[in-house]
C-alpha cells in the first residue's frame, strides 16, 4: 500500500479576517516568494499579484469612509486576492518537499497540528427526587451538554449515615424526564448519585467520564410507599 505523505498545511482561514489581515498575508506571501529559488514554477505571475495587492490596498483605504460602492469594490478585489493566496498556498504545500524551513521561506505560516484537548463536561447533578409508586422514587437530573448518556446508582445508606455497602447501577440514555428507581424497600434511606458517560472502545459499552455527583438521600416513611424527607 502506498504511503500517503503528510503535507505541511498553510494556516490560512479568511472566514473572519479583516481586509487588512488579508492584505498583510498577501504581502508576506509576495515578499517570501519573490526571488525564492525553492519555488520557481509559480502558478501565478507575481508581478500581476503585486498589482492586485496595490489596487486592493487603495480600495481598503477608500472604503474607510463607509461608502457602499467603495466597500463593494474592496470586497470584490479582496475575493480575487484571497483566491490567489489560496492558489499559491496550495502550490507551496505541494512543492516545499515537506521541509519546514523551505515552507516558512514562502512567507506562509504552518497550520498547527496540536489538537485542542476536549474540555471536561460539567458535573451532572440531581435536581430533585420525588415519590413515585410504591417502592419507587423519581429522580430528576440536570442535563449535561454533550453527554452521551448517564449512569444513575443507588444504595441503602448504612448505620449512622455511612456510604452504601453496595450500589445498584442504572444506565440512562437521557434525562429529559424523571428517572424511576424501582424495587426499593419502604422505611430505608437510599443514597443516589449520577454521572455522565462517553463511548468506550467496546461498542455499546459506555464508561463514566466524570466523577459521581454528590449523594442525595431519600427515605421511605410509610409501610406502603416511599416519600422524600
Amino acid at each position: 500500500m502506498a504511503k500517503i505523505p503528510k503535507l505541511i498545511k498553510a494556516a490560512i482561514n479568511f472566514t473572519k479576517s479583516l481586509p487588512e489581515q488579508v492584505m498583510s498575508q498577501g504581502q508576506a506571501l509576495l515578499k517570501g516568494l519573490t526571488g525564492n529559488s525553492n519555488f520557481t514554477n509559480l502558478p501565478v505571475d507575481l508581478t500581476v499579484f503585486k498589482a492586485d495587492l496595490d489596487v486592493y490596498g487603495v480600495s481598503i483605504a477608500d472604503a474607510k469612509d463607509g461608502g457602499k460602492k467603495a466597500i463593494a469594490l474592496r470586497n470584490k478585489l479582496g475575493e480575487a486576492v484571497i483566491r490567489t493566496i489560496k492558489l499559491l498556498a496550495t502550490y507551496v504545500e505541494l512543492n516545499c518537499k515537506d521541509d519546514m524551513n523551505i515552507f516558512l521561506s514562502s512567507g506562509l505560516q504552518p497550520r498547527s497540528i496540536t489538537r485542542t484537548p476536549a474540555q471536561p463536561l460539567d458535573q451532572p447533578t440531581i435536581l430533585n427526587i420525588d415519590q413515585g409508586a410504591t417502592g419507587q422514587l423519581l429522580d430528576y437530573v440536570k442535563p449535561v451538554r454533550k453527554a452521551k448518556s448517564y449512569e444513575l446508582r443507588h444504595g441503602a445508606v448504612g448505620a449512622g449515615g455511612t456510604a452504601p455497602a453496595a450500589w445498584s447501577t442504572l444506565m440512562v440514555p437521557n434525562v429529559k424526564t424523571a428517572i424511576p428507581i424501582n424495587g426499593l424497600t419502604p422505611g430505608t434511606t437510599y443514597a443516589v448519585q449520577v454521572a455522565h458517560t462517553v463511548s468506550s472502545a467496546i461498542p455499546h459499552t459506555p464508561i463514566p467520564l466524570h466523577a459521581w455527583s454528590s449523594k442525595v438521600s431519600r427515605r421511605g416513611t410509610r409501610e406502603t410507599s416511599l416519600v422524600p424527607l
